[in-house]
């Protein structure tokens, strides 16, 4: 059984759907405006925030902003706007996935058991903290340090440095990226990775031409890899980001 919030002010869409995904299955708890999820988040830790834009006091996206700066809680964005362009901008802001209204409760929890098959058994917030050479990667606490500095990430950033640490030395290719950080599972956007990638390596005091952890294999992909414990095999390419 998943613990869901539903942060949704009306009152007309909100009471059924709290039935409908309770009789589902779910724990579903209802908060009406974005300071009341963003308590509840934060008080309660649900498996999963479903979360409107059309909020009274603040607008959604910023709820989603403010979330991704202290958890790494599930967002599934539920809301009549359909403007591509927007839908982009919040998968970018950190949104895990996106339906648009009207829908039905039914198609609602798919996109709810599918989005917790992607994070696996484990609640988020119990990630362990991960080490790879100088870099701690603290899930937890979505912060990271290099040589005990800390080093302030995007939340793209951090996920996108979590999830090539949860794999150090192997090469991890764009598609799996786009799939598992961007949550896009189709091609076509390998050069929204590559500026990341590129913001990523410039915190981390490199660069594509002299890099320490963030070595890319031509054609390929990217992988994380200590200074010193792993060197560039055949295919790598410091000048390709």
């Amino acid at each position: 059984m998943a613990r869901l919030l539903l942060v949704e002010d009306d009152l007309t869409i909100r009471t059924p759907l709290v039935r409908a995904l309770r009789e589902r299955g779910h724990a579903v708890a209802a908060a009406s405006t974005a300071m009341e999820g963003l308590r509840h988040t934060l008080d309660e830790r649900p498996d999963l925030v479903v979360l409107d834009l059309g909020l009274p006091d603040l607008d959604g996206g910023e709820l989603l902003r403010m979330l991704r700066a202290v958890s790494a809680v599930p967002v599934i964005v539920a809301t009549a706007r359909d403007d591509e362009r927007e839908i982009v901008r919040l998968l970018d802001a950190g949104a895990d996935d996106y339906v648009v209204k009207p829908f039905t409760a039914a198609q609602l929890d798919a996109r709810v058991r599918a989005v917790l098959r992607r994070g696996g058994p484990d609640r988020p917030d119990d990630d362990p903290v991960l080490v790879v050479g100088g870099l701690r990667i603290d899930p937890r606490a979505r912060q990271v340090a290099l040589d005990d500095v800390p080093v302030e990430l995007t939340p793209r950033e951090f996920d996108l440095l979590h999830h090539l640490a949860t794999r150090p030395g192997a090469v991890v290719t764009k598609r799996e990226l786009l799939t598992e950080v961007w949550r896009i599972p189709y091609g076509g956007a390998d050069k929204t990775v590559d500026v990341h990638l590129s913001w990523l390596r410039r915190k981390l005091g490199e660069s594509a031409q002299q890099p320490r952890y963030l070595h890319t294999v031509r054609g390929v992909g990217v992988r994380l890899a200590p200074p010193g414990g792993d060197h560039p095999g055949p295919g790598d390419d410091p000048g390709d980001d």
